[in-house]
């Protein structure tokens, strides 16, 4: 964490992010802040066009339906970037497939997500 941002704003900020990372497994962006402008990339590929098409997608996108947990979440805050790492393990769960995903938020002054760009690794066995 930086010393620019006090502690209560980037607590807020983390827990923007981690509301969004945990809807990918809930589907249910409710808890979600996107800002109406919203945009996501992913691997360098837009595949989010604004906040309805971004909450669109997390309540009945294919491409997250996949997912059933989340583990070993962790974000660290950069002004108004908040900088996630976590596992995301998709179905089946019998095969225990899991990818690291890196994720930055761009978190405006009113705690709503303007931008989230996503990295994230080969799919590889972990339990």
């Amino acid at each position: 964490m930086t010393p620019t941002v006090d502690p209560e704003r980037a607590a807020q900020r983390i827990a923007v992010a981690r509301a969004y990372v945990d809807a990918l497994v809930s589907h249910d962006p409710s808890d979600v802040a996107l800002h109406p402008d919203c945009t996501r990339t992913e691997l360098g590929v837009k595949t989010g066009r604004n906040g309805a098409h971004l909450e669109r997608s997390l309540s009945r996108g294919p491409q997250y339906r996949l997912i059933h947990r989340i583990s070993d979440f962790t974000a660290e805050v950069d002004g108004h970037t908040v900088v996630t790492r976590y596992w995301v393990h998709v179905r089946p769960r019998s095969i225990g497939l899991a990818a690291q995903v890196h994720e930055s938020f761009v978190v405006d002054e009113e705690n709503r997500i303007r931008k989230i760009v996503a990295k994230f690794g080969v799919p590889r066995r972990r339990r």
